[in-house]
């Protein structure tokens, strides 16, 4: 820990403050400040902090008992033993088969209760094309005292917070809801009850990964051009997968209006590859997944954007 500006005694200033209550041996990942990794010749550890709770992972079990010994010794803590549910995340392991998988079963259930749809019939899609616009506003003062009494916002955020952890599949249909947030019309709403359809027929939907000897960060990217009706702006996605399961995606709409197919698929890729680069330094960091030395594949749909990534050129494909 350096010394505070301006607090360093003359001939001193190489010298370090000591920080009580630190968990020394620990190294922070550059990437994620959540994350510390401590390493003992082949063996290694894992803290993962999250507010008041600590993930440990590690590949050797005396490792592991020296660490919660360590912890136990500086703070005070209590031990629930191997993690089954962390922040509405439900963890399984098939240790013969090498798999490892996350759900979020029960907090979607918690979510279908709260709205008054834990008996509704599921749904295949979780929306169709023309649910959701923007002549779906409030067009009564009736409308609007009767949107007053709907949870839009909850909704959104709820399945939200599913979608950010384990559920990739309704990204986009969230980041189109939320665009509705500051006027909800009742067709808006209508189209969040479709939602819940689509979560009650998948959830039990999880991610599942598996042992492999060959860990590789692979990532997809797309981009529509110009399809929202109200706008003309283009919507970006990316998903980057690890392990045969997906471990980073988003979708979202664009800044602006794209002047091409060509370049809403290159503002995409752009994107997904600023988030591949700090994944990259992420997983660089963790020191345990040789692979990530090697490029990262990033896979497009578009031949003349991908020439354009590559020679930054004008050419007749374009």
């Amino acid at each position: 820990m350096r010394q505070p500006e301006e607090f360093a005694k003359e001939g001193k200033e190489h010298m370090v403050c000591k920080l009580d209550k630190a968990i020394y041996g620990f190294e922070e990942n550059i990437a994620d400040q959540c994350i510390y990794l401590k390493t003992c010749g082949s063996r290694f550890i894992f803290l993962v902090l999250q507010v008041g709770d600590i993930l440990l992972a590690i590949n050797d079990h005396n490792l592991l008992k020296d660490t919660k010994e360590l912890l136990s010794n500086n703070f005070e803590i209590k031990d629930l033993g191997e993690v089954v549910f962390v922040l509405g995340i439900e963890i399984q392991r098939g240790r013969a088969q090498g798999l490892l998988s996350m759900s979020q079963k029960t907090y979607i259930e918690r979510i279908l209760k709260r709205f008054d749809m834990s008996m509704c019939f599921g749904q295949k899609v979780p929306l169709a094309k023309g649910d959701l616009k923007k002549e779906h506003y409030p067009k009564s003062k009736e409308e609007e005292e009767k949107m007053r009494n709907k949870r839009y916002a909850s909704l959104v955020g709820s399945i939200m917070y599913a979608q950010v952890c384990t559920r990739p599949d309704p990204a986009l249909c969230i980041s189109k809801m939320g665009i509705f947030q500051s006027n909800p019309g009742m067709q808006h709403w209508i189209a969040g009850k479709k939602i819940l359809r689509y979560v009650q027929r998948t959830k039990a939907y999880m991610l599942i990964y598996r042992c492999t000897e060959n860990l590789e960060l692979v990532g997809y990217v797309g981009a529509n051009f110009g399809k929202a009706e109200d706008d003309y702006i283009s919507t970006s996605g990316f998903l980057f997968k690890m392990a045969g399961a997906a471990v980073a995606w988003k979708t979202a709409k664009q800044s602006g209006v794209s002047s091409s197919t060509i370049f809403s698929k290159y503002i995409a890729f752009y994107k997904a590859t600023s988030h591949a680069v700090w994944l990259r330094n992420f997983i660089k960091d963790i020191k345990v997944v040789d692979s990530i030395s090697r490029p990262i594949r990033i896979y497009n749909d578009n031949t003349a954007a991908v020439f354009h990534c590559m020679n930054n050129k004008i050419s007749s494909i374009l």
